[in-house]
């Protein structure tokens, strides 16, 4: 699996991201992943009533940006200390792509330490606690997941930037999103994995064996490919 890495560090939108994915499914025949962070910012999955599941009146005030993606599942809160993750694989059976993926990134969480656990369809827990969502996103011949990884993540602005339903909060046996979530930061041993960019190149050390840069006409066509996702 080749890590894809960009000719630079400038922060980009998180349509950007999701633009990526598709352009790198397109264009690269290997299975590919690669690790990123955004400003604050909200996605919605493709099915959700935006009014219904994100506080928009707090978006606005506190300049937190909104992102429909084309996958379905639930909506996310992500910070720069929330790592993102993006695996592109041939198009196949869509369980199974799902648990092979979960079920490595499950092993590598608990190679630093961790007890971690897969939890439904595409959540992972550690110590009960959420710690990464996950949802898939199918294209004519390739296959893409990406997912949350909570390093440190706000949860104060997560918890006032989305509201899911109670119904979804009561089936976890929870009050609040708070109370369902977790960061890997209150677990890990700070001896091992001291920050969020070590944690990201461990990452990238467990599931690659090799790189694959993009260029400046592939960041042009990416932006280009970015202007297609819905943002509020």
């Amino acid at each position: 699996m080749k890590n894809i890495i960009l000719p630079d560090n400038k922060e980009r939108s998180l349509a950007f991201w999701l633009a990526m994915e598709e352009y790198v499914a397109k264009s690269v025949e290997e299975e590919a992943l690669f690790v990123w962070k955004v400003a604050p910012t909200v996605i919605i999955g493709r099915n959700q009533v935006l009014e219904a599941e994100v506080n928009l009146d707090y978006c606005r005030r506190n300049r937190v940006k909104i992102v429909r993606r084309k996958s379905g599942g639930g909506c996310v809160y992500a910070d720069r200390d929330n790592i993102m993750i993006s695996y592109v694989s041939k198009r196949g059976d869509v369980a199974e792509i799902f648990e092979r993926y979960l079920s490595a990134l499950t092993s590598c969480l608990c190679s630093l330490g961790l007890k971690a656990e897969k939890s439904g369809r595409n959540d992972i827990l550690v110590e009960g606690r959420k710690v990464s969502g996950n949802a898939f996103h199918q294209l004519p011949d390739r296959s893409i997941v990406h997912g949350t990884l909570l390093y440190n993540t706000d949860f104060d602005a997560l918890e006032e930037a989305i509201r899911p339903p109670v119904e979804k909060l009561q089936r976890h046996g929870v009050a609040s999103v708070r109370q369902r979530v977790g960061n890997l930061k209150d677990y890990l041993d700070p001896a091992m994995i001291g920050s969020i960019e070590i944690l990201e190149e461990r990452l990238v050390d467990y599931f690659c064996d090799g790189t694959l840069s993009l260029s400046e006409e592939d960041l042009y066509v990416i932006e280009e490919m970015a202007s297609a996702y819905e943002q509020f």
